[in-house]
């Protein structure tokens, strides 16, 4: 057997060999995301995210505030300090001097409602050119949930029982049918088969794709802050998640900042404030006399009352 080439190398391969081979460089570096370069976070059954590269840090963040605002930052004693300022105050273009390229492989109907986030550059694997690999994300048996009953776009309850065991087959089922007839598809025994870029059309949304995706750290920390809410579906939540680990250690002094003032934190309207200032002075606020819908009332409460 011959040996295998560079051009053959794994996917593992090329890790190694990237992480054995460091190359010296001027430019800042943040250790922490160092330590982070090209290895694969798994995510879901086959999904993952992997850092390809990164420009910036803490330090890029806040030399770009003080290039910008000059006299206006000099009351700021500290780095941590400046960037919780810049943060509380929605202040963007700083924390676009950080960028980062990661490598994610994810289900087709999470990379639909992922592409939503147009403050990117992104590159997909192309299914024109080249054959979609047999792997299919199927739920664990606790994300297999029914529709919610108040809200058209979540989950209610688990299915448990006979009725969990019937979808899960008919998504194993229907995901490995599509795949057989997409192969007989490409290739028809010698015969010359579809052209790839028709034969991928009766391919299942649950079938995994790939891309490089590259976003400034303002864009990276908006997606964050809406898909890593508890509130998010939990396939793309699982991807934000998985990215939040890589990117308090990349830039820890804006991720604590963003974890406090996004993540924690919440925004409230001007009939919330209102409604707030009046319990405050005594007054009973109820749903009817606050000038709020139900779904509005509804989630005041539950930033206060969480379940």
């Amino acid at each position: 057997m011959n040996a295998m080439s560079d051009d053959a190398k794994t996917p593992e391969e090329e890790i190694a060999a990237l992480r054995a081979d460091p190359q010296p460089t001027l430019r800042a570096t943040a250790p922490g995301m160092e330590q982070h370069l090209y290895l694969e976070k798994p995510v879901l059954d086959h999904g993952h995210i992997r850092v390809i590269d990164y420009m910036g840090d803490d330090a890029a963040i806040v030399q770009a505030a003080r290039v910008s605002y000059g006299k206006g930052t000099k009351s700021v004693q500290n780095d941590e300090g400046l960037i919780r300022y810049l943060m509380r105050h929605w202040h963007s273009t700083p924390f676009e001097m950080c960028e980062v390229k990661l490598h994610v492989k994810l289900p087709v109907f999470v990379a639909r409602q992922w592409i939503r986030h147009r403050t990117a550059n992104v590159n997909e694997y192309s299914a024109r050119y080249s054959i979609l690999d047999r792997e299919f994300y199927i739920p664990a048996p606790e994300h297999l949930a029914a529709q919610s009953s108040v809200n058209n776009q979540g989950r209610g309850e688990v299915l448990t029982g006979e009725e969990a065991d019937r979808v899960l087959r008919l998504l194993r089922d229907d995901a490995t049918r599509a795949y057989d007839h997409y192969e007989d598809m490409l290739s028809t025994d010698g015969q010359q088969g579809l052209a790839r870029e028709l034969a991928r059309m009766n391919l299942p949304a649950n079938i995994y794709t790939q891309w490089y995706w590259k976003v400034d750290l303002h864009n990276l920390f908006h997606f964050l802050r809406l898909r890593a809410d508890a509130h998010a579906q939990y396939e793309i939540r699982a991807y934000a998640e998985a990215i939040c680990e890589v990117v308090k250690d990349w830039v820890p002094l804006a991720y604590r900042a963003f974890e406090d003032y996004r993540l924690g934190g919440a925004q409230l309207s001007a009939k919330a404030l209102d409604c707030v200032k009046r319990m405050l002075a005594g007054e009973e606020v109820t749903q009817e006399n606050s000038g709020m819908s139900k779904g509005e009332w509804r989630e005041f409460m539950g930033v206060f009352l969480p379940k």
